[in-house]
């Protein structure tokens, strides 16, 4: 079973609750979520491998490290998910961007995909897989499936990263992709009887872009 991670620095849960109260702007929500996104992005890069690089600095020739291996890919999940992006692109700025479209019906709770722009080389990447969300785990998985199966990706270079997610669908993913590696900020109670979060922070997309 890949890792699952609650991120619970002091900074962290302390802007986690800012972003819960109701009564924040979409201005500081906007801010606040970005903020958690860039700390959230020091722990989901703490793996990232090194190696060896020789450099001279202003007194003498030394050998230090940088980062090797995979190139790094940040990807997601429409329309919330953009609200993390800038936060990560902040500390990785040379990783590529990708989009995933996807929504659920609030009849039927179906998954439906419509849209996908990925780097070309997105199989050939490590990619963070972002979503302040995990409530039910239906788009999360429905992602991780499109990105595994039609795009080539291998599971095992996928991180998932939310801010808030709720047991159950964190059984969902676990379930369909083992393999993957879940950060969060916060593992909420449970899901209510309309699939939100409890307590939750509301609807991410409608507080990130002030459309409610």
């Amino acid at each position: 079973m890949a890792k699952f991670t609650v991120v619970d620095h002091p900074l962290i849960q302390h802007k986690l609750t800012i972003i819960r109260n109701k009564n924040t702007s979409t201005k500081v929500f906007r801010e606040v979520t970005e903020e958690i996104a860039m700390l959230m992005a020091y722990e989901i890069t703490r793996d990232l491998p090194l190696e060896d690089v020789e450099i001279e600095t202003p007194l003498i020739k030394t050998t230090q490290k940088q980062i090797a291996g995979k190139k790094l890919a940040i990807v997601p999940i429409l329309r919330a998910g953009l609200g993390m992006v800038d936060g990560i692109n902040r500390l990785i700025p040379a990783a590529r961007i990708g989009h995933i479209g996807l929504y659920r019906e609030h009849e039927t709770l179906r998954i439906v995909e419509y849209f996908a722009k990925l780097p070309q080389d997105i199989d050939e990447r490590r990619v963070f897989v972002v979503d302040p969300m995990l409530a039910t785990g239906g788009s999360s998985v429905a992602a991780l499936t499109l990105l595994t199966e039609k795009y080539g990706v291998d599971p095992h270079q996928i991180t998932f990263v939310c801010l808030v997610a709720a047991p159950e669908g964190v059984k969902v993913v676990q379930e369909a992709f083992p393999m993957v590696d879940i950060y969060t900020a916060a593992l909420d109670e449970k899901l209510d009887e309309n699939s939100y979060i409890l307590p939750g922070l509301g609807d991410a997309g409608d507080r990130i872009f002030g459309t409610k």
